[in-house]
């Protein structure tokens, strides 16, 4: 079982995803529902598995079939992949739990069409070869697709149609890039490519270079890096909330890719085409923030808002991929589960708001308060303390990470103060929606015919800003963890002899 247990958080899904589709789970909903929390539950209990045993006995290798690297498929678990995969399984549990009070009946398949997501977005964690990385893009791609039209009307479907567009033509560039890289190393299995790519000479180094800037384009249109941003904040305003919060995740697909490729690829031992995205990825970085933050202070509606913060958090995450040090990676893998949690949680808590305050939904004006003002607005000031980054809360252990680990960069002054008039934008935002929603009304709650919380609805809410404490009283344990991921992150040859062994 051990040796099979790397394979597990993309297997269990899929199967996951064929059960749910078959009787009796395809007829009864109770049934289909009890079997997709189950098994998220699952999953999420071999993803936490595979970290501990990754943790203890250092970088696992799965080559499926026995066939070795570079000629066969390897999955690779690293404390960094397997802390991802566990963070996706988390997100599926909460999203299966939450859609059980009846978002899953807006529209047919939901529970198959997550679990095939998170198989997707799990591969594309694990995988080892950059081809695989192209498939298992394209599998939570499809899979993303029919959940946005999930219970959608007009103006879910044009901001659809631009996300599928989009996400084709990146596919097309994807393609060519890797063609364009496989003809010039003779391989797409990431360790070998790292490996092979020392001794480019003359005109096979510009062409590589050529390959990895076309990865860099397709990174930035996965991750929402400025230009390629446009798409996100209509497309996760717009979806249904619940599969929003499950999108949260898969911005981090892009940022991990580009962590993975720029630091083990193209890192330290690239020669001429060492760190060659760097300079790429800091500006535009930067520029992220600033459009991010300037959606969050025109944002007129909670969900707008909760889209306009994810674009800020992808800004921050490539900034400090940029950085290209092992504290900067150290803070940013902190970072990233941060903000995918917190963003979860404020799509989930911008619907549970806008189904109790009548036609005014989660729009940020004065209406009809809600019917349950104690519970929400809990809800809601835990997730704003932790989206803004103030104490005690994890924002502020990951806020102070990242500036302190920006300062051995040359453009710290640059960084340091977009960063933080961006917080306090979203500060002002953030308190701004939470005092109109909460305090400014323009009637009586109506107790009678507003929707209550639904008991499932509570407690997947409660996981997830549960985590912000959490990861503050366990802050000594997650900081070393992170501080080890971005060091074998950063360890080429550890990597290299683990997935390639006596190949070289």
């Amino acid at each position: 079982m051990i040796q099979h247990l790397t394979s597990l958080p993309v297997l269990l899904p899929m199967l996951a995803g064929v059960i749910l589709l078959m009787p009796p789970c395809g007829k009864n909903v109770d049934i289909r529902r009890k079997v997709s929390v189950i098994m998220s539950l699952v999953t999420f209990a071999v993803c936490v598995s595979l970290l501990l045993h990754v943790d203890q006995t250092g970088i696992q290798v799965y080559a499926i079939g026995n066939w070795q690297a570079p000629f066969g498929i390897v999955l690779v678990a690293d404390q960094l992949s397997a802390l991802l995969v566990s963070l996706t399984a988390l997100l599926c549990f909460v999203c299966s739990l939450y859609s059980c009070a009846g978002d899953d009946e807006k529209g047919s398949f939901f529970h198959p069409l997550l679990h095939f997501l998170v198989m997707g977005v799990n591969g594309a964690f694990l995988t080892g070869d950059a081809f695989n990385l192209f498939v298992f893009f394209e599998i939570l791609l499809i899979a993303s697709y029919a959940l946005l039209m999930h219970g959608g009307d007009k103006h879910n479907t044009r901001a659809s149609l631009q996300y599928v567009i989009l996400n084709l033509v990146g596919s097309s560039v994807f393609l060519i890039a890797l063609g364009i890289l496989y003809g010039v190393l003779g391989t797409l299995n990431m360790a070998d490519m790292a490996y092979k790519i020392t001794f480019l000479q003359g005109d096979d180094v510009y062409l590589a270079k050529i390959g990895g800037l076309l990865l860099l384009v397709v990174f930035a249109l996965k991750g929402a890096l400025l230009p390629l941003h446009l798409w996100l904040p209509n497309t996760y305003a717009t979806a249904l909330p619940v599969v929003a919060a499950l999108f949260a995740i898969m911005t981090k697909v892009g940022v991990y890719s580009m962590m993975r490729v720029y630091t083990l690829v193209f890192g330290d031992q690239a020669g001429e085409l060492s760190h060659m995205a760097q300079e790429w990825l800091w500006w535009l970085a930067l520029a992220t923030i600033i459009m991010g933050g300037i959606g969050v202070l025109a944002s007129q509606d909670l969900r707008k808002l909760s889209a306009n913060l994810v674009v800020v958090s992808v800004g921050t995450l490539v900034a400090l991929v940029a950085v290209q040090s092992v504290n900067s990676s150290a803070a940013a893998i902190y970072y990233l589960v941060h903000s995918t949690l917190v963003s979860a949680a404020l799509f989930l808590i911008a619907d549970l708001i806008g189904k109790q305050r009548g036609k005014v939904g989660d729009r940020i004006t004065a209406g009809r308060p809600v019917s349950q003002p104690m519970l929400l607005g809990i809800f809601f000031a835990i997730a704003a303390i932790t989206v803004i980054g103030m104490p005690p809360l994890s924002g502020f252990i990951g806020k102070v990470w990242i500036l302190k680990s920006t300062l051995e960069s040359s453009h710290t002054y640059w960084f340091w103060g977009v960063y933080l008039l961006v917080s306090l934008a979203a500060l002002v935002s953030v308190s701004k929606a939470g005092s109109t929603v909460f305090w400014h009304h323009t009637g009586k709650a109506d107790t009678h015919s507003a929707e209550n919380v639904h008991p499932a609805q509570i407690v997947a809410v409660l996981v997830l800003i549960t985590c912000a404490p959490l990861m503050v009283i366990f802050a000594g344990s997650l900081t070393d963890y992170a501080l080890s991921a971005a060091n074998s992150l950063h360890d080429f040859s550890s990597m290299t002899n683990a997935v390639l062994k006596g190949a070289k």
